[in-house]
């Protein structure tokens, strides 16, 4: 297989709105060529599934996962017609959705939705860590690059790794099965409720249980 960089996947993402993983290994497969990569991700279903970005999706579901008693989860996801909102892959997506929540305890939907000022404060504790490590100061940004992007994957719903198969990410699936499901489909929102919420002790141990549940059944 060819080798990819970085900024190759970046550039097929953006054209396709296909996930990284999903780019890179289409360029992989392809040897670096954008065009049968791109048809690579077409007979996939993939990009076909992200060319829908501009469509409105209105109609959907509330879908809920409850963890012993102890974690309940609430999800909005969307698609277009009330037809797919009562179809049971879709529905099943959903309650998919609803037990990453309670495993993996995101705190926003997607990236985009993080306050400027959240977001800056983790670079400061990033940049006093890379300070305390003795790094040399030149090398902070490029290294802060990658650690943002880790933070991204525990913050965000769509980039955490997916709890059944942690080789692709939750935007990843949810575009998977939109391309099945032949309609745009979009997570809006959700709450995470915990009985006992802010004893942290707790907490951890109830998102660890989850995780460990929902691998052994993956």
């Amino acid at each position: 297989m060819a080798e990819v960089s970085a900024s190759m996947v970046k550039e097929l993402r953006e054209k396709t709105g296909a996930g990284m993983m999903d780019c890179k290994k289409a360029l992989a497969e392809t040897g670096g060529d954008f065009t049968k990569a791109e048809e690579w991700l077409r007979k996939k279903g993939i990009a076909r599934a992200a060319g829908k970005a501009d469509r409105v999706a209105a109609e959907g579901v509330i879908a809920t996962y409850v963890h012993g008693g102890r974690i309940g989860v609430m999800v909005e996801i969307n698609c277009e017609t009330d037809f797919v909102a009562r179809n049971e892959d879709f529905q099943d997506l959903g309650r998919e959705i609803a037990m990453q929540v309670a495993a993996a305890s995101p705190q926003y939907v997607r990236r985009e939705e993080i306050p400027a000022d959240v977001l800056e404060k983790e670079k400061e504790i990033q940049r006093a860590q890379l300070k305390e490590q003795k790094k040399p100061e030149a090398m902070w940004d490029k290294i802060l690059v990658g650690k943002i992007e880790k933070y991204y994957e525990t913050v965000c719903l769509v980039d955490q790794l997916w709890v059944k198969d942690d080789k692709k990410k939750v935007g990843e699936m949810v575009t998977e099965r939109a391309a099945k499901i032949g309609e745009k489909v979009s997570i809006r929102r959700f709450a995470r409720f915990v009985v006992g919420e802010g004893i942290e002790k707790k907490k951890d141990d109830l998102a660890a249980e989850v995780a460990k549940t929902l691998g052994t059944q993956a």
